[in-house]
C-alpha cells in the first residue's frame, strides 16, 4: 500500500458538484492499493497514519520535538482511494496501471483502512467515494507531505 500523507487545515472531496465529505485541521491520506495487499498492510499503514507525529502541537508550535500524531491530537483524517499512486511511468508517455490492484480487492481494503483507523484508533474518518471521479480540495499546512509505502507480504 502505498499513502500520500498531508497535514492540512481543511480538506473536502466534491462528487457531481456536492461536497460528500470535509474536514478541518487533521490529515489528507490518498491511499494506493496494490497486489499482494491484505490483512497485515491495512493495520501497518493505519498505524502509520494515525501514529506518524505530524501535527502542530496543541499550541500550534511546529517543532518537530513537539508534534502530535492524528491518534494524540484526535485529529480527523480523510482517507481518498486514489489508483493512480501505483501508476508506472518508467516506459512511453502512458501510465500503466498494472501494478494497482483492480477495485474487487482494492475497495474491501479501502474500506478495511477506514475501519481500523476508527475502531482501533479512535479518528473521526472523512471518506471520498471509491470509483468516482472526485475534485479533491485541501490547503496543505507546511507544506507538510509525506510519502508512506508498505510492501505486501508476499512482494
Amino acid at each position: 500500500m502505498r499513502a500520500v500523507i498531508q497535514r492540512v487545515t481543511r480538506a473536502s472531496v466534491t462528487v457531481d458538484g456536492s461536497v460528500i465529505s470535509q474536514i478541518g485541521t487533521g490529515l489528507c491520506v490518498l491511499l494506493g492499493v496494490t497486489h499482494g495487499d491484505g490483512a497485515p498492510e491495512v493495520e501497518k499503514i493505519a498505524r502509520k497514519i494515525a501514529q506518524l507525529k505530524v501535527l502542530r502541537a496543541a499550541d500550534g508550535t511546529d517543532e518537530p520535538n513537539s508534534r502530535r500524531s492524528a491518534e494524540e491530537a484526535q485529529a480527523p483524517v480523510l482517507l481518498v482511494s486514489q489508483f493512480t499512486l501505483y501508476a508506472d511511468v518508467r516506459k512511453g508517455r502512458k501510465p500503466s496501471w498494472s501494478k494497482a490492484a483492480p477495485g474487487e480487492i482494492a475497495d474491501p481494503l479501502y474500506e478495511a483502512v477506514v475501519r481500523e483507523l476508527r475502531e482501533t484508533y479512535g479518528l473521526e474518518v472523512a471518506t471520498g467515494q471509491f470509483g468516482a471521479m472526485m475534485d479533491v480540495e485541501l490547503v496543505n499546512d507546511g507544506p507538510f507531505t509525506l510519502l508512506v509505502e508498505v510492501e505486501p507480504a508476499s512482494a
